[in-house]
């Protein structure tokens, strides 16, 4: 089944809340015939963006192809949290690689906040960079671990900007009687995704970047060049960069073995008035939970409650998003069980065994960089920063992310969904024991 089409039309972004209310750019052609370039970037979400980006600012020939239009994917549909850290935890991240690479990839996720942070400022990307995220424990015998765990990022991290809830501060902060405490990190952040997608293209084009649109790949030839084959046209480059995440597809076996597509689906309510917006989140910040299909959510500049949750393992989207996410949205906020929802829809994204990114080198020209299992505005922005330094021979961070072990899943790409929905649903029973 195609995943760039099965639930979407070609060329089309979807009927999200943020395509409804982005500045769209003009489509961009199709390539046409043989063209030559020093980097061709496939994928135009943040990795794909990114990579381009940096390696235009250094002086790089660079093509970018999207098979649908920039943005298209997970990059433009998420909830648009920044969070700080890696998807695991530090005492997770600690017992996989040991302290002192755990230290170093605390290093490479606080600056991937910062990225995002200052390109929000340029004038290119239209979307403000809002401070605060809370996490949210939905279970009284999580509360402890937060509290401990506030205290080593402080003590063993140097890092000051996250602070304990107790109950009663998180519900000060959280009118919802499911959480029973928590953290508050304003260090991280929240942003417009799709209006940061489009402003890393605007800034793409400035810098020279040659996008293409509607430009699907067929198959990539490794080699030197390497030469990259779709419809109507051929790339050949002397590197290639692959940032398809969950749109990979069968375009390479062996990525697609780490890399497995879910889909996650979000609604935005009606406009509230900012009273009510205060009263039940307060000071603008964001909000995640400790559950395993975590929910999460945040406020729109409109005052719109924007709220992600639930996930499914099959390739089509269900039939009613709206009321597959108001279940847990009543769950959370009893108060709104019969809020009015505006727009309702969906995204695939690419998640990894152990849900750490999944970065490595295909052959000695062709990189792939992918697998941001749900933390990809603030890693797959500074990924592609990565990748361009790996190709202009600057490899240190791209070879601490690398050497993070990264299982296959079981069951190769045939057996691993029915294994993936069995663990899954095992993960949503505990989340409600």
């Amino acid at each position: 089944m195609d995943l760039l089409t099965v639930n979407d039309r070609a060329g089309q972004y979807p009927a999200s809340y943020y395509a409804a209310h982005a500045t769209p750019l003009p489509p961009f052609a199709a390539p046409e015939g043989a063209l030559q370039c020093d980097v061709c970037v496939v994928g135009g979400g943040f990795m794909g963006l990114s990579t381009a980006l940096e390696l235009a600012q250094r002086g790089y020939d660079v093509v970018l192809l999207e098979a649908q239009r920039v943005g298209f994917g997970a990059s433009g549909r998420n909830g648009g949290q920044v969070g700080q850290g890696q998807r695991l935890d530090q005492d997770d991240l600690e017992d996989l690689v040991g302290k002192d690479h755990a230290r170093q990839l605390w290093q490479i996720a606080n600056q991937s906040v910062d990225l995002v942070r200052e390109r929000a400022k340029s004038p290119l990307v239209e979307a403000d960079f809002n401070d605060g995220i809370i996490h949210a424990d939905h279970r009284e015998r999580y509360v402890p671990h937060s509290r401990s765990y506030v205290e080593k990022l402080n003590d063993q991290y140097g890092y000051d900007k996250i602070r304990f809830l107790d109950r009663d501060e998180m519900r000060h902060m959280v009118n919802s009687p499911a959480y029973h405490g928590g953290t508050l990190d304003m260090g991280a952040g929240h942003i417009d995704p799709l209006q940061y997608a489009l402003g890393l293209a605007r800034m793409c084009q400035a810098a020279g970047v040659r996008i293409y649109e509607g430009a699907r790949v067929q198959r990539i030839d490794y080699g030197t060049p390497a030469k990259v084959h779709l419809a109507g046209a051929t790339v050949t480059a002397d590197y290639v960069v692959m940032g398809m995440n969950g749109y990979l597809g069968d375009l390479d076996t062996e990525v697609a073995r780490h890399v497995m597509p879910i889909n996650n689906y979000i609604v935005a309510t009606a406009p509230m008035t900012p009273d009510q917006q205060e009263a039940l989140l307060r000071h603008n910040h964001a909000v995640a939970d400790s559950k395993f299909v975590v929910n999460y959510f945040r406020f729109s500049p409109d005052h719109r409650l924007l709220f992600g949750g639930t996930e499914s393992y099959r390739y089509r989207f269900p039939s009613d998003i709206a009321a597959k996410v108001r279940k847990p949205l009543a769950e959370i906020y009893p108060q709104l069980k019969d809020v009015q929802i505006d727009y309702a829809w969906g995204g695939t994204l690419g998640i990894t065994m152990n849900r750490m990114p999944h970065i490595t080198r295909l052959s000695g020209n062709v990189l792939s960089l992918s697998g941001f299992s749900g933390h990809g505005v603030a890693m797959a922005s500074l990924a592609g920063q990565i990748a361009a330094e790996a190709i202009a021979g600057q490899a240190e961070r791209f070879d601490v992310m690398a050497k993070v072990p990264n299982m296959r899943f079981p069951g190769g790409p045939r057996l691993r969904t029915p294994l993936l929905i069995a663990a899954m649903l095992w993960y949503s029973l505990r989340d409600k024991l």
